[in-house]
C-alpha cells in the first residue's frame, strides 16, 4: 500500500461530494422553479396580453388609397386619366441599413439623384409607422424582375401597383387642368387634422389648375385593410377590408376640339385665347401659349426640366388667360361708347372733328390718333367704333371723366376677379381717383381720362375678363360668371348671373350694330377676317402699346425689339343676331389686332359654329 493511499480520507471526500450534489440540486431546482414560474406567468397570468401583442406583430392596418376622379371635356373625351404604374417603395421601420439598401437598389434599377433627394425629403415628413415611401415610379418589367430575384436581399422593400395621374392631351390643357405632384412638407404644414387620414396611402395632391381647385372632390375617401404578415413583413393574407370611396368625375364646358383649333390658330405666338358660351358662361376654350407637359410634374419633375421651364423667357408656366394683365386698348371702346350713351354724355348724333390729334383745352400737348391724317371732320360714335377712332374717344373720355367711366366699367366686371372656378386669377386694374391716390400718391389728371377711354394708361385686363366683358355685351347687359366645370358626378352646375345692367335697347342696338360693321362694314377694321363667312359676327380690334412712344414720333416696328412691339387684341361674338360664342384673343407683340388677333378668333368661330376644327389642306 502506498503512502498516498494510507493517508486518503474517504469519509471526508464522501461528505464533500454529497454537499456539492445537494447544492447543485438546489440550484437546479431553483432554476427549474424560476422557468416554471416565468412560463406560468407568460402562458397563464399574462396570456391575453402577450397574445394580443403577438397578433399586433403579424397583423397590420394598411390604408387603401382611393381612385382619383377623372376629368372629361363637354363631349366625354378624357382629359385627366389614372394609369397603372409599378412603384418601388421602402418601409423605413423594416430596413436596418438604409444607405446600404439604397445602394443595392441603385445597382438593380435606375434611381436618379432627383429620386433620391425626393425620397430623403419624404423621410423627414410626418407619416404613419410602417407606411411605404415611394422611391421610383413607373418601373419597367425588366426592373421588376430584377427586384423579384433579389427579394431575399431587400428587407423592407416593396413593389406595388398604383394608379398614377396621366394627361393624355399633354400641353393642350396644361394651364386649365394644372397637375398633381408629390405631397410636400409645405402641403403637410397646411393640412387639417382630418386630412392626414384622407391622404393615407396617397402620395400626390393637386398643385394647380382644376386639379387644385377641385382637390376635395377628385381625391375621394381612403379605405383600410387588416393584413397578416410574416416575419419579413410580407403580406400573407387580407383579414378584412373597408373599400375606399373613389373621387368624383368632373365634366367641363371645354371642348377639346375647339381647344386644339384655338391653340393651332395662335400658332407660335405668345398669347391667350378664351372662348365663352354666351348663354351659360361656360368656358369653351382657354389657351395660354406657350404651354408645358403637365405629366412631367406627376411623379416629381427633374431639376433640369424645371429649370428649363422656369428660366425660359417665354414663360411657359405662366397662365396668360388667367394671370396675364394687358392694356385692353381699343377692345373696350364699345363698352365706353355704350356708357357715354347711357349717361347722356353723347348721343347718336354727336360728332367730333378728327384732324389726327386731340388737344385738351388750354394744353399744348397733342394726343395722337393711330391714323396720322385723322378720320374726318364729323366722326360719330358708330364710325369711331368701326374705324377705331382714338380722337372721338379722347373727347368722350374728357366729357365722361374717370368717375362715370369707372362706375360703368364695374358693371362689366372690370377691376375685379371674374370668379371663374380655377385658382390664381388676377383682377386686372380699372383705375379710379382713389386708386391713383393710394397707389401712385398723385391726383387724377385730365390726361388720364383720355388714356383710360382708349384702354391705355393704368388700365389692365386679363383675357378671361375681356371674354366676360364681350359676353356681357352680347347678352345686352347680363353678366355671367365664367365657369370651367359643367357637371360634378351627376350634379349639373347651373349658370351664375352676376348682374343685369339695364340700358335702353336702342343704345344696345346702336353699339352692337357698330361692332357688326367692324367685321362686315366696308371700312371695318376687321373686315378681312370676316371675309367669306356664311354667318355674321360682331367684334372689335385693339392694339396696346408695350413701350411709350415719345410725342411727335411715329411707331416704328423695325426699331423696336420683338418683345417691345405692340400687343394685338380682338374681342367678338357670333352669330351677330343670335350670339352663341364670345371670344377674346391677346397676341403678345403681335402688333395688329386686325391682321393677327382677329383671324385667330375667326378660326375659333368657324370651329364652333361650322365644325371646321381642322385647317383645310391647301
Amino acid at each position: 500500500m502506498s503512502e498516498d493511499q494510507r493517508f486518503k480520507d474517504h469519509h471526508r471526500e464522501s461528505r464533500i461530494f454529497l454537499s456539492r450534489v445537494i447544492i447543485t440540486s438546489v440550484i437546479m431546482a431553483l432554476l427549474v422553479a424560476l422557468v416554471v414560474a416565468r412560463y406560468y406567468s407568460l402562458q397563464v397570468v399574462h396570456h391575453e396580453d402577450y397574445a394580443t401583442r403577438s397578433d399586433r406583430n403579424r397583423v397590420h392596418v394598411q390604408p387603401v388609397p382611393p381612385t382619383r376622379g377623372l376629368i372629361y371635356d363637354r363631349n366625354g373625351e378624357l382629359l385627366a386619366d389614372n394609369r397603372p404604374s409599378y412603384t418601388l417603395s421602402v418601409i423605413r421601420e423594416r430596413v436596418d441599413d438604409m444607405d446600404a439598401t439604397l445602394a443595392l437598389l441603385r445597382d438593380l434599377v435606375d434611381v436618379s439623384q432627383n429620386d433620391l433627394e425626393k425620397f430623403y425629403d419624404q423621410l423627414q415628413q410626418w407619416r404613419r409607422p410602417f407606411e411605404a415611401i415611394p422611391l421610383r415610379f413607373r418601373l419597367t418589367e425588366e426592373e421588376i424582375a430584377r427586384l423579384a430575384v433579389n427579394e431575399f436581399r431587400l428587407e423592407g422593400v416593396e413593389v406595388n401597383a398604383q394608379l398614377v395621374r396621366h394627361y393624355p392631351k399633354g400641353e393642350l390643357f396644361a394651364h386649365v387642368l394644372g397637375y398633381v405632384g408629390r405631397i410636400s412638407q409645405a402641403d403637410l404644414a397646411e393640412f387639417e387634422e382630418d386630412q392626414y387620414q384622407r391622404y393615407s396611402g396617397t402620395h400626390s395632391i393637386g398643385k394647380s389648375g382644376l386639379e387644385h381647385q377641385y382637390e376635395g372632390l377628385l381625391l375621394g375617401q381612403a379605405g383600410s385593410q387588416n393584413v397578416e404578415t410574416n416575419a419579413r413583413g410580407r403580406v400573407l393574407r387580407v383579414l378584412d377590408r373597408v373599400d375606399p370611396k373613389p373621387g368624383e368625375d368632373i365634366y367641363l364646358h371645354l371642348d377639346a376640339r375647339l381647344q386644339k383649333a384655338a391653340s393651332e390658330a395662335l400658332g407660335d405666338h405668345r398669347g391667350a385665347v378664351v372662348a365663352m358660351d354666351v348663354n351659360t358662361g361656360g368656358i369653351l376654350a382657354a389657351v395660354s401659349m406657350p404651354s408645358f407637359d403637365p405629366n412631367l410634374f406627376v411623379t416629381g419633375i427633374s431639376f433640369r426640366n424645371y429649370r428649363e421651364l422656369n428660366q425660359s423667357l417665354d414663360l411657359p408656366l405662366y397662365n396668360r388667360f388667367l394671370q396675364g394683365q394687358y392694356p385692353p386698348g381699343s377692345t373696350l371702346k364699345p363698352m365706353i361708347g355704350l356708357g357715354g350713351l347711357h349717361h347722356d354724355v353723347v348721343d347718336t348724333d354727336t360728332t367730333v372733328r378728327d384732324p389726327g390729334y386731340y388737344r385738351l383745352p388750354g394744353v399744348d400737348r397733342l394726343y395722337r390718333d393711330w391714323k396720322r391724317e385723322g378720320h374726318g371732320m364729323k366722326v360719330d360714335l358708330h364710325q369711331a367704333v368701326v374705324e377705331s377712332c382714338d380722337v372721338y374717344y379722347y373727347d368722350l373720355g374728357h366729357r365722361m371723366g374717370v368717375d362715370l367711366m369707372h362706375k360703368f366699367g364695374e358693371h362689366f366686371g372690370l377691376g375685379r376677379r371674374t370668379g371663374v372656378d380655377i385658382p390664381s386669377e388676377r383682377s386686372g386694374n380699372w383705375p379710379s381717383r382713389e386708386w391713383k391716390r393710394n397707389n401712385r400718391g398723385m391726383a387724377w389728371y385730365p390726361g388720364d381720362n383720355l388714356n383710360m377711354a382708349i384702354g391705355q394708361g393704368y388700365v389692365l385686363t386679363t383675357p378671361i375678363q375681356l371674354a366676360q366683358v364681350t359676353t356681357t355685351l352680347a347678352n345686352r347687359g347680363r353678366r355671367l360668371r365664367p365657369q370651367m366645370v359643367r357637371q360634378i358626378g351627376e350634379q349639373e352646375q347651373l349658370p351664375a348671373l352676376e348682374e343685369h345692367l339695364q340700358v335702353d335697347q336702342e343704345h344696345w342696338d346702336y353699339v352692337l350694330e357698330a361692332m357688326r360693321d367692324v367685321m362686315h362694314g366696308p371700312r371695318g377694321t376687321a373686315r378681312r377676317a370676316a371675309f367669306g363667312a356664311d354667318y355674321e359676327m360682331a367684334g372689335k380690334t385693339g392694339t396696346a402699346q408695350v413701350v411709350a412712344i415719345p410725342q411727335g414720333e411715329e411707331y416704328d416696328s423695325e426699331a423696336l425689339e420683338e418683345r417691345q412691339r405692340d400687343h394685338a387684341l380682338f374681342v367678338g361674338f357670333a352669330p351677330a343676331d343670335n350670339p352663341q360664342i364670345a371670344v377674346a384673343v391677346v397676341v403678345e407683340n403681335g402688333e395688329s389686332g386686325s391682321g393677327v388677333a382677329a383671324p385667330v378668333a375667326r378660326r375659333v368661330f368657324d370651329a364652333h359654329l361650322r365644325g371646321l376644327y381642322e385647317v383645310p389642306a391647301e
